[in-house]
């Protein structure tokens, strides 16, 4: 169903599914690895028919919706979303266009593989088979004139070179880079090669993200929590142990029918948003590490992962367990 070679079982493979229901049509990815006894699959589902995220329920906030907005409306630059695979960083730079999306841009995606179809956005699909890879197809892309390109994903210093100075020439680039946390996006591309100065003048804005799960609406219940338990793992997570403040209850899952007793349906985004100032600047050309510009930033007001994180958890819509299972010890 995948069109597999289904004899060749030396080799990983991939390829995709088109499931088709009278009410839904999901994009089934499909990807085999050989193991010792046995090949190993993994599945990808999306549901093609849902509707398109945006911004309000990826799970911004009115203040992070208000800065990114703002950045979308600049003629040039780069906006970067980081996070590891399976994170969401597609679909919110697929609301992002959305937002921006009119008739007056000419908008030109990247994509590998194209998630989201979009109406009125000229969207092309990488085949490196074919030698269709990033670098080669945003070359030719620059040549059609776009106001907005979305690069699926920065992977070597070839794509990174062409991506920073289209923006560098009057357009708006979207993309995204492994790495966890967003001062590490400067970092991880000085180490691919970039120079300094081209990274600190390009990059407008950075976006770390992870997706926890949210509580179920229809079971989740008001639980009291330990000030002692709640203070020692906010200080794993690396915020001030005083924040607990006068929490005396956190919502709980409990397991209905409506999440299949899990007590979580669905899930929901926390975001690190990085605004780079003067200061970050001088930090990125001197080759400061990402702890370095990760301290300046927070000096300036940034909220971290965690802070996110903590909100969200405050405001009802995920648990500390969900927390602590997301974001781990090492990315204080």
């Amino acid at each position: 169903m995948a069109r597999l070679n289904i004899s060749e079982r030396r080799l990983p493979q991939d390829g995709r599914i088109n499931f088709k229901t009278p009410n839904t049509t999901l994009d089934i990815r499909v990807s085999t690895i050989p193991t010792i006894y046995a090949e190993s699959m993994s599945l990808r589902l999306l549901n093609q028919k849902k509707e398109a995220f945006t911004m309000d329920r990826l799970g911004m906030n009115a203040e992070e919706q208000a800065l990114i907005t703002h950045v979308l409306d600049y003629p040039h630059g780069i906006i970067l979303v980081t996070g590891p695979t399976g994170s969401g960083k597609s679909t919110s730079l697929n609301a992002f266009l959305r937002k921006i999306n009119s008739p007056d841009l000419r908008i030109v995606t990247i994509e590998d593989p194209i998630e989201y179809e979009v109406a009125g956005v000229n969207q092309m699909q990488v085949r490196p088979e074919i030698g269709l890879t990033f670098a080669s197809a945003l070359r030719h892309v620059l040549r059609q004139d776009p106001d907005v390109i979305m690069v699926g994903e920065i992977r070597d210093l070839d794509t990174a070179e062409i991506a920073i100075r289209a923006s560098l020439t009057g357009h708006l680039v979207f993309s995204t880079i492994h790495t966890n946390d967003a001062a590490g996006a400067y970092t991880r591309l000085v180490d691919m090669g970039v120079e300094p100065f081209l990274v600190a003048s390009a990059i407008e804005l950075v976006i770390a993200q992870r997706l926890v799960r949210r509580l179920c609406p229809a079971c989740a219940r008001p639980q009291l929590v330990s000030r002692t338990k709640l203070r020692d793992t906010l200080a794993i997570l690396g915020l001030d142990p005083a924040e607990s403040g006068a929490v005396t209850e956190l919502m709980a899952p409990v397991g209905c029918d409506r999440c299949r007793s899990s007590g979580y349906r669905g899930r929901i985004g926390i975001f690190e948003i990085l605004r780079p100032n003067d200061e970050l600047h001088d930090l990125i050309l001197k080759r400061e590490s990402a702890r370095v510009l990760t301290k300046c930033a927070r000096d300036h007001g940034m909220l971290t992962l965690q802070h996110s994180g903590w909100e969200k958890v405050k405001a009802g819509h995920t648990t500390m367990e969900e927390l602590l299972r997301v974001i781990t010890v090492t990315e204080k």
